[in-house]
């Protein structure tokens, strides 16, 4: 059985004679699907109206552990954001309902943002859509090669993090 990555490795292997056909392979395979990773969330979180960068903050907040909350300073650095851009997008989803901005009891000048019920609900939809692709692009392996390929994948992670 042929796929994309197999056309691919034969038109380059034929082309370029240093082209280590296997690595090829692999490479070509992982971008195409990242790529289709990349497609269906965007098709996911455009059937419930959400933007990529909200829910990058609604994620956040429940990685966080009950109740999820964090401080703006705490979310902009998950984010990789500044606190001025943080703060626009937060004021988006809390229109949306999603989050709120609440006082902190102790001392009022400190602001804690919480998910809300409807942003964990709006989260979790989309988590289960993501869920369903990854779950049909899986669905091919046994339980023990989805397995290997983790641990396979997770050495090539490793290799990659230890030259960063």
């Amino acid at each position: 059985m042929e796929d994309t990555a197999d056309r691919h490795v034969d038109v380059w292997a034929r082309e370029l004679e240093h082209v280590d056909p296997v690595a090829e392979a692999i490479f070509a395979r992982l971008a195409i699907l990242a790529r289709y990773q990349t497609q269906l969330r965007r098709d996911v979180l455009a059937e419930g109206g959400l933007q990529h960068w909200q829910f990058k903050v609604l994620l956040m907040l429940r990685r966080n552990g009950p109740p999820y909350t964090a401080s703006p300073s705490q979310l902009a650095d998950l984010l990789g954001l500044t606190r001025g851009a943080l703060s626009a997008r937060l004021a988006a989803i809390e229109d949306a309902g999603w989050i709120v901005r609440e006082a902190d009891a102790r001392d009022r000048r400190r602001v804690h943002v919480r998910l809300t019920d409807a942003g964990n609900d709006t989260l979790m939809r989309h988590i289960g859509g993501e869920g369903n692709g990854e779950r049909t692009l899986l669905a091919g392996l046994t339980a023990r090669e989805r397995k290997n390929l983790a641990n396979l994948l997770r050495k090539m992670v490793l290799a990659a993090e230890g030259e960063a």
